[in-house]
């Protein structure tokens, strides 16, 4: 006679410097699916949970940004790799939480790894496109290079749960910033199985950390911390401008807002383009003298 068993549920944590902790504050939010069936709990992040991964990210700020471009698009390219080894996770997690149907499900995740793979061909070549060597009336040579702005938190788009989580981050970790995300949307498990390609990605721990709950809660707290170079936000009311406007100019903060299109709005050209690095990129300029 076969035994009957229970099945192993899962437990979807933080993503936090490579490792999975829960939330330091015991709370969680409850996750349906698109019928309103139970799904699971998840960890409803916290301000210290924030700091966190801040502190992950500007620890791991140094390695990632020196390493060479090209090894950045490799890394890159080998997550399209494991995205692609886990497209069935995927593509069952945006039918039965966020209520896709089988094709557009099949379409997101195509659209997805196919991002991966178009922004890792960028890595080595967005500095040659954008820098420069300028002319000067003196005996010297004069580059203008790109360089990372430092770590960059990502208010995630709420539509597209996966492509959109993608095409986020991947225009900021590819000039070798480091990011923390942060994710509220009606399939947030979907970045917690992203976490999971990430750690098989040779992703060095602590450049992307990604924390499901609340924008609004972590929204002014995440404008104004100090060691925070960047915001970035998709979709964000009027009001969510304002206030993260006003928290990032005490510390000068790089803000930049973008739309947030339905999910076949995600697929299109548009939303991918070398321009998407740009916001997050400090020029600097060498002079170096001529020799006889």
């Amino acid at each position: 006679m076969t035994k009957k068993r229970l099945s192993v549920l899962k437990t979807y944590k933080l993503y936090i410097n490579g490792k999975y902790p829960r939330t330091e504050s015991g709370r969680y939010l409850t996750v349906k699916d698109h019928k309103g069936g139970f799904v699971a709990n998840i960890c409803h992040a916290s301000r210290k949970d924030f700091r966190e991964s801040v502190v992950a990210a500007r620890g791991a700020l140094g390695g990632w940004s020196g390493r060479t471009a090209f090894n950045r698009g490799q890394i890159l390219y080998r997550m399209a790799e494991m995205m692609e080894t886990r497209r069935r996770d995927f593509e069952a997690a945006l039918v039965d939480i966020a209520g896709y149907s089988a094709e557009d499900a099949e379409a997101e995740v195509d659209a997805a790894v196919d991002r991966l793979v178009w922004y890792a061909g960028w890595s080595d070549k967005f500095t040659q496109v954008f820098g420069s060597t300028n002319p000067v009336s003196s005996p010297h040579f004069n580059f203008t290079t790109p360089e990372p702005t430092g770590v960059i938190t990502v208010f995630s788009p709420k539509n597209a749960p996966l492509l959109g989580l993608v095409s986020a981050v991947a225009p900021v970790i590819v000039a070798g910033n480091t990011a923390v995300l942060i994710v509220e949307n009606d399939a947030p498990t979907v970045a917690i199985d992203f976490a999971e390609v990430l750690n098989n990605s040779d992703l060095p721990g602590g450049v992307i950390n990604i924390l499901t709950g609340k924008r609004d809660e972590l929204l002014g707290h995440v404008a104004g911390h100090k060691d925070v170079d960047g915001v970035l936000c998709f979709g964000p009311t009027a009001e969510q401008k304002k206030e993260i406007a006003l928290e990032a100019a005490d510390t000068v903060k790089r803000v930049k807002f973008y739309d947030d299109p339905d999910a076949k709005g995600w697929r299109a050209d548009d939303q991918q383009s070398p321009y998407r690095i740009m916001p997050f990129v400090e020029f600097k300029t060498a002079w170096h003298p001529i020799g006889a």
